[in-house]
Parts: C-alpha cells; structure tokens; sequence
C-alpha cells in the first residue's frame, strides 16, 4: 500500500505546492500507515529529484522520455494509473490546479475511485474516510465522506504548512513501452510568458478594482506590486473597461489563485470575485466603503482613497526593505 503523489515540475524544478503536496502525503501516510510515494513526469534532475526527501518521501518514481515532454492528460493519466496499481496506491494526490484538474477524473475513472477536489486539509478521519472542501465559492465547507478502496484528492495551494521530515529517499528510474505513449496532439508551437511574475504562480497578488477609478491611476499599485515582488490582477469590471489585459482578471470567470497575500485595491467584493480569491492565505483591502463586502473576507483592512494610501504603502515597504 501507499499514497501516491504526482510531483508536477515546471522546467525541471519543483514549485512550492510540489512540497505541499509531498508534506501533506508524508502525513496522510503516516495516518494510513504506509508509505508515501512520488511520481515525477519529465526531465528532472537527480539533485531536483531528492529534494523530495526533505519532506517525508521514501521512494521517487521518475519517468523520462521525449514522448511526455509535452503534457497530454489522456497518457499522464494512463501512465499514472499504472503506477498507482503497481504501488498498490490507496490514495493518489494531485494539486488542484489545472493539470490536477485535467489529470483527476481520468484517473478516478480508471482506477475506479472516489474524487475529491480542492482538499484544504488532512482527513477527518480514515475510518470511513472524511475529508474537508471548501463549496459554494469558498462560502462554506462540506465533509465528504469517501467509500471506494482507491482516493483521488486535489490539494488546494496554501493550504497544508510545509513541514520538513528529511528521509533517505530511494530513487527509482521507470521505464515504459513507448508503444503505451502515442498520441493524436501535436504541439506545434509554445509561447511562454516572459518578464513578469505568473499570476497563479505568485505568493503576492496585488490586485485593482473599479475603485481605482481610470486606467490612469494604477501608477502606485503597479509600484507596490513591484516592491513587494508581486503579480499583478483585477477585478472583471476592470479587463471588461480594458484598463488592465484580460489575463488578469481573476473571479469565479477568471483565474482562481490561492497566494499567501492577496492586495484588494478599490473592489467591493463581489461572491463572483470572492470565490476566485478565498483560499488566499491573507487579504488586505483598501476601500472607501466601510460597509464593502471584501472587508469580511479581509483579515486587515483600510478604509481610505487608494490614491492617498498606495503611496503611504510603497514608501512604507520602501522604508522597511532599507531598513
């Protein structure tokens, strides 16, 4: 038996959530008494590889071959189920972003389990198996009670504390037919943002509503963003007015990020934008409405003019990093 994990690399190096994912399966194994187990798809290198091991990973499973440079969830899925059965695997953890999301069915279907999507922490119990989701747009959470011999869970980002438990990890390099690999995508060209911070990638959002007022304002937001290392976003309001390009829009119709802080300048806080930003480990807003909605979901609020507030805030960032 075992916990499976799908280790995603980008470029061959691990992200923050590849280590959440290998914290939270070191516990849940643990909890299980087993073994937690990684899958790494790609071309990863050894040192990359065993970092893994920082956080309670006995055995990495790396599979590299020219056929799975491009992502194709149809074969990932085929390839991860048959790890999953060869390992004996009573859960299979995935990250709940959008190759989790595009991985996750297919393999439930495959391996005939139960799915549970954006888990925000260990199960309630193993005895029946319990865990704990967000719904209706991060409003509220649900206890789903899971019943099939085999689990496939979604890991929401931020949401399990990294914690190092350093083991002597066993690295296993697996071969597969290529016959196994065929598929009917073609990729023909790759184009990759370059120059600016990923907005589903960042720790820091700095983020604008229709309380900015014009597209001509967003001088010092755009500057505390850069202080503070962040990405940028917007509410739908704002892409829709074209102030701000449409790739930053997050919402329930946009992207859904879950960084560790979230900057709201000048938005209200609509459900549809809550829902995009409730998993958001700290938000900060700044309206002039006292009685704004995000000033619930907030946990430090401003009631002020961004036009006079983002300056205080940049030359206060500004002050503490000289300092």
């Amino acid at each position: 038996m075992s916990v499976l994990v799908y280790a995603e690399n980008w470029d061959g190096k691990f992200k923050k959530i590849s280590f959440e994912l290998a914290s939270y399966a070191s516990r849940l194994a643990a909890m299980l008494n087993t073994d937690p187990v990684a899958v790494s798809i790609g071309s990863v290198g050894e040192e990359e590889l065993t970092l893994l091991g920082k956080y309670g990973i006995k055995k990495i499973i790396a599979i590299e071959h020219e056929a799975l440079l491009q992502f194709d969830s149809r074969v990932y899925a085929s390839v991860l189920a048959d790890i999953a059965g060869t390992e004996s695997a009573k859960v299979v953890l995935l990250a709940n972003n959008n190759t989790g999301k595009s991985l996750s069915p297919r393999l439930a279907v495959r391996l005939k389990a139960a799915i549970a999507s954006g888990v925000n922490q260990l199960p309630l119990s193993t005895e029946p198996f319990v865990i704990s989701k967000k719904v209706f747009s991060g409003s509220a959470f649900a206890h789903v009670e899971m019943h099939t011999d085999t689990k496939v869970l979604t890991l929401t980002q931020n949401s399990f504390d990294i914690v190092e438990d350093k083991t002597d990890a066993q690295l296993v390099r697996h071969e597969i037919p290529a016959e196994g690999l065929a598929t009917p995508v073609k990729v023909v060209d790759v184009q990759k943002q370059a120059g600016k911070i990923l907005l589903t990638d960042a720790e820091i959002v700095v983020s604008g509503g229709r309380g900015m007022k014009s597209s001509g304002n967003w001088g010092p937001l755009l500057e505390l963003a850069d202080q503070l290392n962040a990405a940028t976003a917007c509410s739908r309001p704002v892409s829709d007015e074209g102030w701000r390009p449409h790739e930053e829009h997050t919402g329930q119709t946009g992207k859904i990020i879950a960084p560790n802080l979230y900057v709201a300048v000048g938005i209200s806080g609509a459900t549809q934008h809550l829902a995009g930003i409730s998993s958001s480990k700290y938000i900060v807003a700044i309206n002039t409405d006292k009685d704004a909605p995000i000033f619930e979901a907030a946990q430090y609020g401003i009631v002020g003019d961004a036009a006079k507030v983002l300056p205080k805030l940049v030359e206060a960032v500004k002050a503490m990093k000289s300092a």
